[in-house]
């Protein structure tokens, strides 16, 4: 399955204009870690015919309310596709009361919530976070610090992908996206990244 994930920017590689055929053909799936218009993931889900899972960035403002066609929001939600479990929470930590800013305690009870949920799909393949784990790629600023939780997350139910972005970053080459957590691979997607599962 190839998997399109998307984060923070929109890539020129991604635009009308600049729309590169090789990177949305063959798309089965559509991820965006948060921070981008409504329209775009839109446009995504119309060029590449695939259904798209979102969660919300810290800046996302104006997607609350809105149906956004062939978009589904999977925050604090285990979503199956093709036999893969996905596992959406959105939002950053605290740092001025803005929207979808969450403390380490609210982001923590949002886990506490779905644990009945990770029990029936015996855990989750793949997290999709607007933030990412607190030592993991994060930053010392408050608006950039990582979830304390989502190690612990990461820790008991060991998913195979964890995919974020917020941690704006240009990279050289795909590797320099990449971490590791016990066997979890964690990928910072800003811009867009391609995932094969």
């Amino acid at each position: 399955m190839k998997i399109l994930v998307v984060a923070d920017i929109i890539a020129p590689e991604l635009t009308e204009k600049g729309l590169q055929a090789d990177i949305v053909n063959g798309v089965d799936l559509v991820l965006s870690c948060g921070d981008l218009p409504p329209e775009f993931l839109s446009f995504l889900s119309r060029k590449t015919g695939a259904p798209v899972f979102y969660v919300l960035g810290n800046h996302d403002i104006r997607h609350a309310n809105l149906n956004i066609p062939g978009c589904q929001n999977i925050h604090r939600h285990i979503q199956t596709f093709n036999n893969v479990s996905f596992l959406g929470l959105g939002g950053s930590q605290w740092y001025n009361g803005g929207p979808n800013q969450y403390k380490e305690s609210q982001m923590s009870l949002f886990l506490r919530g779905i644990w009945f949920s990770l029990l029936l799909h015996k855990g989750v393949d793949i997290v999709v976070t607007h933030a990412p784990p607190r030592g993991v790629g994060d930053a010392e600023d408050p608006c950039h610090r990582g979830f304390l939780c989502f190690r612990r997350l990461i820790e008991r139910y060991r998913p195979a992908y964890f995919l974020h972005g917020h941690i704006h970053k240009e990279f050289r080459k795909d590797d320099d996206r990449k971490s590791w957590l016990k066997n979890t691979l964690i990928v910072n997607c800003f811009g867009y990244y391609i995932l094969h599962v």
